[in-house]
């Protein structure tokens, strides 16, 4: 097994210097208000909103959003654990729904198509990275759905897809295939292709195996994807209440972390680690499980320190300790072709606009199996006048 990389569809030209009002656009000239659930403050929960959309630009696709997945790093944004973000925040960037206007330059996609919108709507274009088809790994830094300042677009900030509708350069969008369920399609957007990825990079094929810790939003993914490449796949959790849904779920193999003998037991057993707890946690004992030449992939990232790495476990076996995030646009795609062609989508639970509160609640709690969907149907109407 050796990484590899997916060969990235050529790019549309590069930033411009942009320095008309967003806001602007979102409301004259063809532009659309927006009903949303947002954020105003850190304790304010989340509450009707009114977002301003662009009128689409030459290389822009307008969407109507039908559903939008709800990611743990919604919470933190909107809660401001991630440091304080500008307010009101629309967070989601799990979006599916259908294209309802294109710009002129836009010929590769059509009314009515099912598309989808993931963790990113731009990058520089220009860097080694962008180049490569790795978008997420832009060394000037990309434009993400939420949160974040949009060059193109006169440095507003960017606001998610807990709403009706939202426009996106083409360059940023992506197909959902035919017969997918849109609602389960959403979080292979973020928890998909976060997991998808490392897998992808690593080669993975049948015949090797491959670990899982955690089965939670990531986790579930991974077992699923890791499978569908034709893996066997050890599940490693903290809890056995777990056991029954990883083998549920295909899991080959359930290790129950805190016993030492069921770990001692999966020794030199595996050829990748996919880590998707994002509380702290030792690595040390998951490095013994890995065979000459293995790797562990960290996804989740934990808010406090984790507990130091031993480099003789590395060391001993060519071990490699690697992170990953997300995948740049070619890859995404690819992974929602692979889960389409394997039958593979994420185990969802859809909520109405007026369970998000509750919804944040649980998955902080770790209520869900294993991602929750908003319906965007539920938002109702624009108010007369956007407050962002």
């Amino acid at each position: 097994m050796t990484p590899g990389r997916p060969v990235p569809p050529p790019l549309g030209k590069p930033l411009p210097d942009l320095t008309a009002d967003p806001k602007d656009a979102g409301t004259t000239g063809g532009g659309t208000l927006a009903a949303a659930y947002g954020a105003t403050s850190p304790d304010s929960g989340l509450v009707p909103l009114t977002v301003a959309r662009r009128a689409p630009k030459d290389d822009d696709v307008e969407i109507a959003i039908e559903f939008c997945g709800l990611c743990h790093s919604d919470v933190h944004a909107t809660r401001g654990e991630w440091g304080s973000p500008d307010y009101p925040l629309v967070p989601g960037h799990e979006i599916v729904g259908r294209v309802t206007r294109v710009g002129s330059a836009v010929d590769d996609f059509a009314l009515g198509e099912r598309v989808g919108v993931g963790c990113m709507v731009d990058s520089c274009r220009e860097c080694e990275s962008c180049l490569d088809g790795l978008e997420q790994y832009c060394e000037n830094g990309n434009t993400g759905t939420y949160g974040a300042k949009d060059k193109r677009n006169g440095g507003a900030t960017t606001q998610g897809g807990y709403a009706t509708s939202i426009v996106v350069d083409r360059n940023y969008v992506l197909r959902i295939p035919d017969g997918m369920d849109p609602a389960a399609a959403a979080p292979l957007l973020c928890a998909g292709i976060t997991t998808y990825s490392p897998l992808n990079h690593f080669e993975v094929e049948e015949g090797d195996a491959v670990g899982v810790v955690g089965l939670g939003g990531l986790g579930h993914m991974a077992v699923k994807i890791a499978k569908a490449m034709g893996a066997e796949v050890t599940v490693f959790t903290t809890s056995e209440r777990k056991f029954a849904a990883a083998r549920e779920l295909g899991a080959d193999h359930v290790v129950l972390s805190t016993d030492p003998s069921a770990m001692d037991a999966a020794d030199r057993s595996l050829d990748v680690i996919i880590d998707t707890v994002a509380a702290p946690h030792d690595l040390n004992p998951y490095f013994r499980t890995l065979r000459v030449d293995g790797a562990l992939f960290q996804l989740g990232l934990p808010s406090e320190a984790m507990p130091p790495v031993n480099p003789g476990a590395l060391i001993r076996r060519r071990i490699a300790y690697a992170g990953s995030l997300i995948g740049g646009i070619a890859e995404t795609q690819e992974m929602l072709d692979f889960c389409a062609g394997h039958g593979v989508v994420s185990d969802v639970e859809v909520v109405g606009a007026d369970q998000l509160n509750e919804a944040y609640d649980r998955m902080v709690a770790g209520d869900v199996k294993y991602r929750f969907v908003l319906d965007a149907s539920t938002l109702g109407s624009p108010a007369e006048k956007a407050d962002a």
